[in-house]
């Protein structure tokens, strides 16, 4: 997957200008081009891309469909197994998961590319406007309390109502969504998609979604195990990491997350404040999505700062590729070591690093960078707010091989447990198959 070199000079002066620079960063493919690319595909048996999915789409099926001209069947093949199909056809590192499986990599053109095919089936069959395409099974008079709106609680709850069960789910914000609607640079995700797809899930029956509902605030797990049948967990992780440097409180020093979320949400992004000269610290795709909008803001200079090598970079080849087609600077081997204003960060002091011996150590030698804006992407952990009686490990939530934690009757999945990478497509997977579980719990109540 290629994208052009970003030509960014200055602020935009007029919304248009802006919005362009915010355009969608994979144009959706047309039918002739997802006939043509489908075409490529060998559609192997036993297909590794099926088995490097999270979720286990069966790939070769859904890209036969397009092959053949039904883009709804290939949806619905897509769906059954991961209803956010949409969002993580968008925003799935593709490259490292079911391209990076498909056999025609040693071949002359590459791998197909799966993620922008189930795009475009996914979004041709929500624009056609038809039909949800799953029903519901007769009524269990259960019901769940699902925590949490994001791809795991909205795949659980999506799950849990086929199974016959209603799901009641309470989220913190005014949206639903999660990460998909708050985390994910705008660019990634246009034209209001993450809102399109919950209405479309909810579309199924069975489901509310009661917001401004904060587990350890206005809302108790104890209550929540009281009054309802089952809970499922799926809070994501919504503290962020420290950089442990004095006077990290000076004013221009963010959460990246926070920055993110500020964009995807302000009508015109022109409003959005953006330094001169902006530092991303960090190495995963928060960190290059928060670089990356900076510089389309308008910031005069960014400069991303990791402490390990490129190799070691949570973010994918395509994604380090992008910072740099967008002019930002990467420095690596850079470990942040002091942070420099008066009430107002002015410059970030960072110390060279190394390997010995396997481990990370600084070698002594200091830089500085000038810095009106320092964005913080090193990593959230979890808010433990509210889990009292839930035993944690390393900062996640304990389960047993059916999805339960340490209180019984109360399940989790997605980035709060300990099941795999932190990416939306895992939390699908997580959710549904913790809605199978609570279905297996409930009808042994």
């Amino acid at each position: 997957m290629t994208t052009k070199r970003m030509g960014l000079s200055g602020k935009p002066e007029t919304a248009a200008e802006m919005a362009a620079r915010f355009d969608d960063l994979h144009p959706p493919y047309n039918e002739m081009m997802a006939m043509t690319e489908s075409n490529r595909c060998l559609y192997c048996y036993d297909a590794p891309c099926t088995t490097a999915c999270p979720t286990s789409i069966d790939i070769p099926a859904f890209i036969r469909k397009i092959s053949t001209g039904n883009p709804n069947g290939a949806a619905k093949t897509i769906l059954e197994e991961n209803i956010l199909g949409g969002t993580c056809a968008r925003v799935c590192p593709t490259e490292t998961l079911c391209e990076q499986a498909c056999v025609c990599n040693e071949l002359e053109g590459g791998p197909v590319p799966i993620g922008r095919l189930q795009r475009y089936a996914v979004d041709h069959f929500m624009e056609a406007d038809k039909p949800h395409p799953f029903g519901r099974k007769p009524s269990s008079g259960k019901t769940v309390a699902v925590v949490g709106a994001g791809p795991a609680g909205l795949a659980c709850a999506h799950r849990l109502a086929m199974l016959g069960h209603d799901a009641v789910v309470f989220e913190a914000k005014a949206k639903a969504g999660g990460l998909n609607e708050y985390g994910l640079a705008a660019y990634k995700m246009t034209n209001d998609f993450a809102q399109k797809e919950v209405d479309f899930l909810l579309e199924i029956g069975g489901i509310t979604i009661q917001y401004e509902q904060r587990l350890g605030d206005n809302l108790l797990l104890a209550d929540l195990s009281r009054d309802y049948d089952a809970v499922f967990i799926g809070i994501g992780l919504g503290d962020v990491n420290d950089l442990g440097l004095e006077g990290e409180d000076k004013d221009g020093i963010h959460s990246a997350i926070d920055f993110i979320e500020e964009i995807r949400q302000a009508p015109d992004k022109r409003d959005v404040a953006v330094g001169d000269n902006v530092i991303v610290i960090g190495g995963g795709n928060t960190a290059i999505d928060a670089a990356v909008q900076a510089k389309r803001l308008g910031a005069g200079e960014v400069t991303l700062v990791y402490r390990r090598g490129a190799e070691q970079m949570g973010a994918t080849d395509f994604e380090q590729d992008l910072a740099k087609l967008n002019d930002v600077i990467v420095r690596y081997w850079s470990m942040p070591s002091g942070i420099k204003g008066n009430g107002k960060v002015e410059s970030m002091v960072f110390e060279k690093a190394e390997l010995d011996g396997g481990k990370l150590m600084g070698t002594g030698e200091t830089y500085e960078v000038k810095a009106d804006m320092v964005l913080k992407a090193v990593g959230q952990k979890l808010l433990p707010s509210g889990l009292d009686g839930i035993e944690l490990n390393r900062g996640k939530l304990v389960l047993d091989e059916k999805f339960q934690t340490t209180m019984g009757g109360v399940f989790a999945g997605g980035d709060a447990v300990a099941s795999g990478e932190d990416l939306t497509v895992q939390a699908v997977e997580d959710g549904k198959q913790a809605a199978h579980a609570i279905d297996q719990y409930l009808s042994g109540m």
